[in-house]
C-alpha cells in the first residue's frame, strides 16, 4: 500500500513540475505581414496574391488577382482558413467577430471582413491598395488563419449578411510572411 501512495505522490510531483514548465508563457509573435496565395475554386480560373502589411494606420492590402471576368467582385475574409471543398464554401460566412452589419470597407460599422469589389479590366486583372483601419494581423480578432474570398460578382454592399455577390471562384489562407 505505501508503495502505491508514494508512487501516486511521486508521479503527482512530476505532473506538477511538468505542467509548471508549460505554463510559463510563450513568446507572442507580432505580426507584421501576411500573405494570402488565391487559388481557383472548381470550374474556375481565377488566381493571384493578396498581402497584408500593418502600418502606422492600419493594414495595408495590396492584391493582383488574375482570370476574372471583366466587371466589379465581391472581395471578403472569411472566418475560416479552410479552402478545401471545391466551391470554398468550407471558409465559412464573412469574418465579423464583432457582430455588425455586412456593408462597403469604408462604412463605419461593417464585418472585419468586408473588402469590397475588386475591378477587373478589360483582360480579367485586378488589382487593389487599400489601407483597411477594422482589421488587425494580431490578437482574438486577427485575420491571420481565415482565407480570403473573390466572388463570381460585384458585392452590392447592403444585402444582409453577404452582398449578394454570388460564387466564390478563389480561395487562399491567410497567413504569416517574412
Amino acid at each position: 500500500m505505501r508503495g502505491i501512495v508514494k508512487g501516486a505522490l511521486l508521479s503527482g510531483i512530476i505532473l506538477g513540475v511538468a505542467l509548471a514548465g508549460c505554463s510559463r508563457k510563450v513568446a507572442e509573435v507580432q505580426v507584421k505581414d501576411a500573405i494570402a496565395v488565391m487559388n481557383p475554386t472548381e470550374g474556375s480560373k481565377v488566381l493571384g496574391v493578396v498581402s497584408f502589411t500593418k502600418d502606422g494606420k492600419g493594414v495595408r492590402i495590396v492584391a493582383k488577382i488574375e482570370g476574372l471576368s471583366p466587371g466589379p467582385h465581391g472581395f471578403h475574409i472569411h472566418e475560416f482558413g479552410n479552402c478545401t471543398s471545391p466551391e470554398a464554401n468550407s471558409a465559412g460566412g464573412h469574418f465579423n467577430p464583432t457582430d455588425m452589419p455586412h456593408a462597403g470597407p469604408k462604412s463605419e460599422k461593417r464585418h472585419a471582413g468586408d473588402l469590397g469589389n475588386l475591378e477587373a479590366d478589360k483582360n480579367g486583372v485586378a488589382r487593389l491598395e487599400w489601407t483597411d483601419n477594422v482589421m488587425v494581423l494580431e490578437g482574438p480578432e486577427s485575420i491571420i488563419g481565415r482565407s480570403v474570398i473573390v466572388h463570381a460578382q460585384a458585392d452590392d454592399l447592403k444585402t444582409q449578411p453577404t452582398g449578394a455577390s454570388g460564387a466564390r471562384v478563389a480561395c487562399g489562407v491567410i497567413g504569416i510572411a517574412k
